[in-house]
Protein backbone atom coordinates (compact mmCIF):
# COMPACT_ATOMS: atom_id res chain seq x y z
CA UNK A 1 0.00 0.00 0.00
CA UNK A 2 2.94 2.00 0.45
CA UNK A 3 3.42 2.32 -2.93
CA UNK A 4 0.29 3.84 -3.71
CA UNK A 5 0.98 7.35 -2.81
CA UNK A 6 3.88 8.92 -1.92
CA UNK A 7 4.03 11.40 1.76
CA UNK A 8 3.33 14.78 -0.49
CA UNK A 9 1.30 13.22 -2.26
CA UNK A 10 -0.98 12.01 0.07
CA UNK A 11 -1.26 15.13 2.20
CA UNK A 12 -2.14 16.78 -0.69
CA UNK A 13 -5.13 14.28 -1.67
CA UNK A 14 -6.30 14.25 2.16
CA UNK A 15 -6.42 17.74 2.05
CA UNK A 16 -8.57 17.25 -1.52
CA UNK A 17 -11.40 15.31 0.75
CA UNK A 18 -10.38 12.02 -1.12
CA UNK A 19 -11.61 9.47 0.89
CA UNK A 20 -9.16 7.10 -0.79
CA UNK A 21 -6.13 8.52 0.16
CA UNK A 22 -7.45 9.42 3.78
CA UNK A 23 -8.05 5.06 3.88
CA UNK A 24 -4.88 4.41 2.55
CA UNK A 25 -3.30 7.16 5.39
CA UNK A 26 -5.54 4.77 8.17
CA UNK A 27 -4.35 1.68 6.56
CA UNK A 28 -0.71 2.53 6.65
CA UNK A 29 -0.27 4.56 9.77
CA UNK A 30 -3.04 3.05 12.57
CA UNK A 31 -0.66 -0.63 13.14
CA UNK A 32 2.51 1.23 13.63
CA UNK A 33 0.85 4.30 16.15
CA UNK A 34 -1.38 1.32 18.15
CA UNK A 35 1.63 -0.48 18.78
CA UNK A 36 3.96 2.34 19.87
CA UNK A 37 0.74 3.64 21.91
CA UNK A 38 0.01 -0.28 23.48
CA UNK A 39 3.62 -0.24 24.54
CA UNK A 40 3.43 3.33 26.48
CA UNK A 41 0.43 3.10 27.93
CA UNK A 42 -0.80 -0.79 28.32
CA UNK A 43 -4.64 -0.07 28.97
CA UNK A 44 -6.38 -1.39 25.36
CA UNK A 45 -9.40 1.28 26.11
CA UNK A 46 -7.08 3.95 26.67
CA UNK A 47 -4.18 3.16 24.02
CA UNK A 48 -7.33 3.48 21.61
CA UNK A 49 -8.09 7.06 22.98
CA UNK A 50 -5.64 8.10 22.22
CA UNK A 51 -5.05 6.42 18.93
CA UNK A 52 -8.60 8.62 18.13
CA UNK A 53 -7.02 11.82 19.39
CA UNK A 54 -3.71 11.90 17.54
CA UNK A 55 -5.31 10.83 14.20
CA UNK A 56 -7.98 13.95 14.99
CA UNK A 57 -5.01 16.21 15.91
CA UNK A 58 -3.22 14.88 12.98
CA UNK A 59 -6.12 16.37 10.75
CA UNK A 60 -6.65 19.15 12.45
CA UNK A 61 -2.92 19.92 11.74
CA UNK A 62 -2.55 18.56 8.34
CA UNK A 63 -2.67 22.42 6.92
CA UNK A 64 1.04 22.86 9.26
CA UNK A 65 2.73 19.86 7.51
CA UNK A 66 5.14 21.44 5.30
CA UNK A 67 7.12 18.10 3.93
CA UNK A 68 9.73 19.42 6.17
CA UNK A 69 9.70 15.78 7.56
CA UNK A 70 8.11 12.42 6.90
CA UNK A 71 4.07 12.00 7.37
CA UNK A 72 5.58 9.54 9.94
CA UNK A 73 7.37 11.87 12.00
CA UNK A 74 4.99 14.60 12.26
CA UNK A 75 2.31 11.84 12.97
CA UNK A 76 4.42 10.22 15.62
CA UNK A 77 5.27 14.04 17.45
CA UNK A 78 1.61 14.35 17.92
CA UNK A 79 1.40 11.19 18.83
CA UNK A 80 3.73 11.41 21.83
CA UNK A 81 2.14 14.77 22.68
CA UNK A 82 -1.28 13.24 23.19
CA UNK A 83 0.06 10.40 25.29
CA UNK A 84 2.00 13.20 27.70
CA UNK A 85 -1.22 14.91 27.83
CA UNK A 86 -3.26 11.42 28.79
CA UNK A 87 -0.36 11.02 31.49
CA UNK A 88 -0.69 14.32 32.98
CA UNK A 89 -4.59 13.90 32.96
CA UNK A 90 -3.94 10.23 34.50
CA UNK A 91 -1.86 12.11 37.11
CA UNK A 92 -3.97 15.17 38.06
CA UNK A 93 -6.72 12.50 38.75
CA UNK A 94 -4.72 10.66 41.03
CA UNK A 95 -3.60 13.61 43.03
CA UNK A 96 -7.14 14.98 42.93
CA UNK A 97 -8.48 11.65 44.66
CA UNK A 98 -5.57 10.93 47.23
CA UNK A 99 -5.95 11.86 50.25
CA UNK A 100 -4.08 15.64 49.68
CA UNK A 101 -4.64 17.76 52.56
CA UNK A 102 -5.98 21.00 50.63
CA UNK A 103 -6.06 22.49 46.96
CA UNK A 104 -2.73 23.84 47.28
CA UNK A 105 -1.09 20.83 48.23
CA UNK A 106 -3.19 18.81 45.66
CA UNK A 107 -1.02 20.94 42.36
CA UNK A 108 1.86 21.27 43.82
CA UNK A 109 3.28 17.57 43.85
CA UNK A 110 1.74 16.89 40.27
CA UNK A 111 4.47 19.46 38.98
CA UNK A 112 7.78 18.89 36.76
CA UNK A 113 9.53 22.23 35.87
CA UNK A 114 7.81 22.45 32.42
CA UNK A 115 4.32 22.47 34.35
CA UNK A 116 5.50 24.83 36.92
CA UNK A 117 4.89 27.72 34.22
CA UNK A 118 1.17 26.55 34.32
CA UNK A 119 0.75 25.84 38.05
CA UNK A 120 -1.41 29.06 38.30
CA UNK A 121 -3.70 27.60 35.72
CA UNK A 122 -3.75 24.41 37.03
CA UNK A 123 -5.08 25.60 40.32
CA UNK A 124 -7.57 27.85 38.63
CA UNK A 125 -9.07 24.98 36.35
CA UNK A 126 -9.22 22.59 39.54
CA UNK A 127 -11.75 25.80 41.25
CA UNK A 128 -13.46 25.90 38.07
CA UNK A 129 -14.24 22.67 38.11
CA UNK A 130 -15.08 22.24 41.48
CA UNK A 131 -17.43 24.90 41.29
CA UNK A 132 -19.16 23.49 38.19
CA UNK A 133 -20.04 20.39 40.08
CA UNK A 134 -23.71 20.22 42.02
CA UNK A 135 -22.96 21.91 45.14
CA UNK A 136 -23.59 19.11 47.38
CA UNK A 137 -20.77 16.78 45.07
CA UNK A 138 -18.32 19.77 45.78
CA UNK A 139 -19.52 19.53 49.56
CA UNK A 140 -18.18 16.01 49.78
CA UNK A 141 -15.13 16.44 47.79
CA UNK A 142 -14.18 19.60 50.22
CA UNK A 143 -14.81 17.57 53.17
CA UNK A 144 -12.98 14.28 51.78
CA UNK A 145 -10.42 15.43 50.26
CA UNK A 146 -9.59 18.95 51.98
CA UNK A 147 -10.91 18.59 55.28
CA UNK A 148 -9.50 14.51 55.45
CA UNK A 149 -12.43 13.27 57.02
CA UNK A 150 -13.51 9.92 57.00
CA UNK A 151 -16.39 8.32 54.82
CA UNK A 152 -18.47 7.71 58.64
CA UNK A 153 -17.47 11.09 59.80
CA UNK A 154 -18.84 13.10 56.32
CA UNK A 155 -21.93 10.35 56.79
CA UNK A 156 -22.27 11.64 60.29
CA UNK A 157 -22.48 15.17 59.61
CA UNK A 158 -24.45 14.77 56.41
CA UNK A 159 -27.10 12.34 58.32
CA UNK A 160 -26.14 9.60 55.43
CA UNK A 161 -25.52 5.89 55.64
CA UNK A 162 -21.65 5.25 54.69
CA UNK A 163 -22.65 3.00 52.20
CA UNK A 164 -24.70 6.66 50.35
CA UNK A 165 -21.92 9.06 51.16
CA UNK A 166 -19.48 5.87 49.57
CA UNK A 167 -21.84 6.01 46.68
CA UNK A 168 -22.58 9.98 46.16
CA UNK A 169 -18.56 10.12 47.08
CA UNK A 170 -18.21 8.03 43.62
CA UNK A 171 -20.86 10.34 41.95
CA UNK A 172 -18.61 12.87 43.20
CA UNK A 173 -15.27 11.97 41.81
CA UNK A 174 -16.64 11.26 38.48
CA UNK A 175 -18.83 14.23 37.88
CA UNK A 176 -15.14 16.52 38.94
CA UNK A 177 -13.39 14.53 36.66
CA UNK A 178 -15.99 14.67 33.66
CA UNK A 179 -16.22 18.86 34.68
CA UNK A 180 -11.75 19.04 35.13
CA UNK A 181 -11.46 17.30 31.80
CA UNK A 182 -13.98 19.21 29.59
CA UNK A 183 -12.42 22.16 30.08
Amino acid sequence: MKTLYQDGALIEKILQKDRRALFVFYRRYTPQLSTFINHKVGNPHDAEEILQDTLFAFLEAIRDFHGSSSISTFLFSICRHKIIDWYRRRKIRQVVFSQAPGLESLVSPMLNPEEEFNSVLLKEKIKRALSAILPRYRTLLVLKYMDNMTVSDIAQKLVLTVKGTESQLFRARKAFVETFTSF
